[in-house]
């Protein structure tokens, strides 16, 4: 059971005090947390009643207090438990409604690095592309592949996306041409932000995953199926990806997600090496919805992805990688066993030869002015669920033409 809010709507709402999900808004720039309807305003509250902690949180960005460390991000979250269930401090703090809050990217972005974490999901695709060959790649399941994407391309939930135009080149033609993309895709990810810095030469350890990531948010990276098909043999995607990757205006923190801790599905078959295991859970149980023009086209589940965020981490500093605090990286596209929990469109089209159901259109690819939303929720340790806030984006054209 949760402690009761005194914050009139938030008990028992997709935010009540078990989730208190962070962001950042833009003028004046400063910390807000999440609580029904109602953002408090932490920048306030630390000027007033916790001077100390006002550097982290009167402040554009969450990385001051991520680089604060773990006991710091748990000293916080408690007091602000404290702040929204003990009436005594329902007039020290300010409630801010969500409508008119104009909220920013929450944090400062230092590297992006993307995985393709779900077997479902690189199983369907090696089966589009490769139909005569085994799906998986004889490396998937000994360690989580992925590409190093273009940090200052991510942007805050909510900003437009334009189509972007690079070289393309039919399977029947004998050299590319150049124009906007016209096989444009989602990818419904989960993100995972990292609250630490360590120096060159420091792998992280699995079991170092939470005091290392702060936490988590909704992710959607943007894919021109065409752009990449032709541009990533042999180093992998470059122009594809790099042109916007949008994530969520919250951030999660984890302890908010401990009661969705599942076990992951499972890695008997093929052992994995000493740095790649765990003890106990390590998968998340959380659901996603995928929005097109506002219908529900598809619903992923978090819970099946074969490789863990921790084992993520864990493969990404294991060569002595350092890492930064802000530093981003995605889980890969989430995809279930079923049609209908396909996270990308590239899947639910089956390369764009099998168009989906919109409402009254059948559909394949993205269109100018199409608005994809993807929404997170969890179990939450109120027995109710978690809202993990939005990622909201539309498409505007590309200013390119064919032939330039």
């Amino acid at each position: 059971m949760t402690t009761p809010t005194w914050v009139e709507g938030a008990a028992g709402s997709l935010h009540d005090v078990d989730n208190l999900p962070y962001a950042v808004t833009a003028d004046p720039s400063r910390v807000v947390v999440r609580i029904g309807d109602q953002a408090l305003d932490l920048g306030a509250a630390a000027r007033d009643l916790r001077p100390e902690w006002a550097p982290l949180l009167d402040t554009g960005s969450l990385n001051p207090l991520m680089a604060a460390g773990p006991d710091t991000w748990d000293a916080v979250r408690s007091w602000v438990v404290d702040l929204l269930t003990d009436e005594a401090h329902r007039d020290a703090v300010t409630l801010l409604p969500l409508d008119g809050l104009e909220l920013r990217l929450p944090f400062d972005v230092a590297d992006y690095v993307d995985y393709y974490a779900s077997e479902h999901h690189a199983s369907n695709v090696g089966r589009i592309f490769r139909p005569d060959q085994e799906p998986l790649l004889p490396n998937w399941k000994h360690l989580p592949v992925g590409y190093h994407g273009r940090s200052g391309s991510v942007v805050v939930s909510g900003t437009d996306v334009q189509r972007p135009a690079g070289q393309r080149k039919a399977p029947d033609a004998a050299t590319p041409t150049f124009g906007p993309s016209v096989r444009l895709d989602i990818e419904a990810e989960l993100g995972f932000v990292v609250g630490r810095t360590l120096p060159l030469g420091t792998p992280v350890a699995t079991s170092d995953f939470a005091t290392t990531v702060f936490g988590v948010t909704g992710l959607n990276d943007w894919s021109a199926r065409d752009l990449q098909a032709w541009e990533y043999v042999p180093l992998g995607p470059n122009l594809g990806k790099s042109f916007a990757t949008t994530v969520s205006a919250w951030v999660t923190p984890l302890a908010a997600l401990e009661p969705a801790l599942v076990d992951l599905p499972g890695q008997d078959a093929v052992p994995v090496l000493p740095y790649l295991r765990e003890a106990g859970p390590s998968g998340y149980d959380i659901e996603v919805e995928v929005e097109l023009n506002g219908v529900v086209v598809a619903r992923p589940p978090y819970r099946t992805m074969y490789w863990s965020p921790a084992q993520m981490l864990a493969h990404m500093t294991v060569n002595g990688a350092s890492l930064r605090v802000g530093d981003l990286y995605g889980s890969g596209t989430i995809s279930g066993p079923e049609p209908e929990q396909r996270g990308s469109f590239l899947e639910l089209s089956w390369g764009g030869t099998a168009p989906f159901t919109v409402g009254d259109e059948t559909r394949t690819f993205l269109e100018d002015g199409d608005e994809v939303v993807l929404r997170y929720s969890a179990p939450g340790a109120a027995g109710g669920r978690i809202g993990l806030g939005e990622v909201r984006g539309r498409i505007v054209p590309s200013p390119a033409t064919d032939g330039a």
